[in-house]
């Protein structure tokens, strides 16, 4: 699996400031985007090769699922190690008993995979909270980007995140997630939580 390249690449948002002054585009369905400009031959191409299957057929990968976007996986990335995974398909209110043991002071990513069915989503945002005892100790936000449909996994990765150390930061912490848009519709939120030990045992 590869990631998507997105419409519009992911940024960093520091604080919520950012969002007070930012207008979202209005929604736009797949043909009213391949109407527009239809003169201009470079941009339809563009669109063309952005949009892929998407402008000859309707994209659907459930049909059941209204949804437009499918969250389907959280994995954690350590370089030499296996993939830490939440499979977030099924019932997500047990995701919290599966803890992750993360090394202190180690990088990692945080991958995301998802399916975008229906129609192309705008400004995909991953806004990850961390608590210590019920206290925010931590807030991320990150700008994933604009997504067409496809009947294909698409996923986004964020930037290293280097874990805590030292004693004071060993021991349990508790997460929620959450997958937004520039409307404000939550495709999905979550909870789950990792130990930040000495070493991985």
């Amino acid at each position: 699996m590869s990631a998507e390249k997105p419409v519009v690449d992911a940024v960093e948002v520091e604080g919520e400031e950012h969002d007070a002054n930012y207008q979202p585009p209005p929604q736009k369905t797949i043909e009213e985007i391949l109407a527009a400009d239809a003169e201009d031959e470079s941009l339809r191409k563009y669109k063309e090769a952005l949009l892929g299957e998407a402008q000859a057929e309707k994209i659907i990968y459930d049909a059941s699922d209204p949804r437009k976007v499918i969250v389907k996986k959280l994995s954690l990335l350590v370089a030499d190690r296996d993939p830490m995974e939440l499979d977030l398909s099924g019932d997500i209110s047990k995701l919290k008993k599966n803890v992750f043991v993360i090394k202190e002071g180690i990088q990692y990513k945080i991958r995301i995979d998802f399916i975008v069915q229906r129609e192309i989503v705008h400004g995909l945002k991953y806004v990850q909270k961390t608590y210590r005892m019920a206290v925010p100790v931590d807030k991320m936000t990150q700008m994933v980007g604009s997504y067409p449909p496809k009947k294909e996994m698409q996923s986004y990765t964020t930037p290293f995140e280097e874990a805590p150390s030292g004693m004071m930061a060993r021991g349990t912490y508790s997460v929620t997630s959450l997958f937004t848009d520039d409307d404000k519709n939550e495709h999905l939120k979550w909870d789950w939580s990792f130990e930040i030990k000495k070493d991985w045992q």
